[in-house]
């Protein structure tokens, strides 16, 4: 009898494939293909809007029409789906999590082990990233026309994303983003999906639960480990159909990125995918040789055969909120994680540990510096170490958020923000890489706090 294929070659299949034909349409179908079509303005066309060049459209622009629109609902609902259940995972697994850890001295032993692990991480990613963009210059490999013509190409959309950043710069002290995490509604936190708040709000209920009569505490932990392993039988569902969500997912973003901008920009994308690249496949995996137990050791292969699944969602969703709800099933049915330490540790961490982001932005600082022409002291880059690991930690966890926060890291060094529309046409294919990171990183040190308190089981990829 054959065994039926593992789940993560059936993405990557679907990956390859939305690849193919993402590229293939954005090389083929052009204007003109809409034109010989009938549509002579395909944006109105698309949305459905009447419009008179589009007057002798027949039925095969229609077929074609419904085709676009099908594929991209279907990823659409496939990644509304994961963030609708991202919430509720979030604080039933960190309340029961926080309560299942016995005692505070417990948790904040476990707590003081995750966050110091978690700004390890981002502050060795970030060195990593200006180190290697510092090395290899790409600013300087961009010539005058072509920064240009990006510059003018995204000058609306960066004005608005600088000015988002600004406000936020201007707005907000430290002293209020730590203000922030304390909800003052809670349910309202809910309602709107601001995870730091939830993740503050599990956390205090899960304390307290801890030092209240067993008796008490029990019959509410149970409930919350019900209702984490109800959204838990709706992941696995939606797992099954992750191949074909992941296709229909690839398939627009590969066909509307340009890759004239790719080309541009070639240098620098290279930087950052190798830069993360360092840290995916280098410092993650060093550190589970060194960190874990020598009996139980979690090796290169064992982590990438037990995390592929979620390490491939996470890829084509650009998003670690969307992604947490198969990070925390990879982590505890595949790599052998302990519930409880899965539970408070990754959705901690899909909410302030993006080591991906933090180098994303030092690297972007530092190509842009180059590219205008600006020197950075020693101590400029610094400050790029110290406001991209704070942007990093204010960066939400869905497609694109790190953008707006990219202002606060230009502005320590005196880079000008318009800058921000030089990388703007390469940040979507580098968002779903950078993400890849984030997500494994909080992985990766779920592993090794679990390690450390005995609580790393044996289980194996299937």
């Amino acid at each position: 009898m054959n065994k039926p294929l593992a789940l993560h070659w059936k993405i990557i299949i679907g990956l390859v494939l939305g690849v193919f034909v993402g590229i293939a349409l954005n090389l083929w179908w052009t204007d003109a293909t809409w034109r010989s079509l009938g549509v002579g303005d395909k944006t109105a066309y698309l949305a459905g809007t009447d419009a008179a060049a589009n007057a002798e459209a027949g039925p095969v622009a229609v077929s074609v029409r419904f085709a676009i629109n099908a594929t991209q609902f279907a990823g659409k609902l496939f990644i509304r789906s994961l963030r609708f259940i991202a919430v509720p995972i979030v604080l039933f697994s960190l309340i029961a999590g926080a309560a299942s850890l016995g005692d505070v001295r417990q948790l904040g032993r476990i707590g003081g082990k995750t966050l110091g692990l978690f700004l390890i991480t981002t502050i060795v990613s970030i060195v990593i990233g200006i180190t290697l963009a510092r090395s290899v210059a790409p600013g300087e490999r961009v010539t005058p026309e072509t920064k240009r013509q990006l510059i003018e190409s995204r000058s609306a959309e960066a004005a608005a994303k600088a000015a988002s950043g600004k406000a936020s710069i201007a707005e907000k002290t430290g002293w209020d983003r730590v203000l922030e995490t304390v909800p003052i509604n809670p349910f309202e936190s809910l309602a709107k999906a601001e995870m730091l708040q939830t993740v503050f709000l599990a956390l205090v209920l899960g304390c307290c639960l801890t030092v209240i009569p067993r008796e008490r505490s029990e019959p509410v932990v149970k409930a919350c480990e019900g209702m984490a392993h109800a959204i838990t039988v709706f992941v696995e569902f939606l797992m099954r159909t992750a191949p074909y969500a992941v296709f229909a997912i690839i398939v627009p973003i590969v066909a509307t990125v340009g890759l004239d901008v790719l080309q541009a920009l070639a240098v620098y994308a290279l930087v950052v995918v190798a830069g993360l690249g360092v840290v995916l496949f280098g410092v993650y995996p060093l550190m589970l040789w060194t960190m874990t137990p020598r009996d139980n050791r979690v090796t290169f292969g064992r982590f990438f055969r037990a995390m592929a699944p979620a390490q491939l969602l996470a890829f084509s969703s650009s998003s670690s909120n969307a992604t947490l709800p198969v990070n925390i099933e990879c982590a505890t049915e595949r790599l052998g994680i302990s519930k409880d330490v899965a539970s408070f540790v990754l959705p901690l961490g899909a909410t302030i540990n993006m080591n991906g982001t933090g180098m994303y932005l030092s690297i972007v600082a530092v190509f842009l510096a180059q590219l205008y022409e600006i020197p950075l002291s020693l101590a400029d880059q610094a400050a790029i170490v110290v406001t991209a690991t704070l942007a990093a930690i204010g960066s939400a966890g869905i497609p694109g958020a790190s953008i707006a926060l990219m202002v606060i890291v230009l502005e320590a060094v005196h880079v000008p923000a318009e800058g921000i529309a030089i990388i703007l046409g390469a940040d979507r294919i580098l968002d779903m890489c950078r993400t890849v990171v984030n997500t494994q990183g909080d992985a990766a040190v779920a592993a090794i706090v679990a390690g450390s308190e005995g609580k790393l089981g044996k289980a194996s990829a299937g």
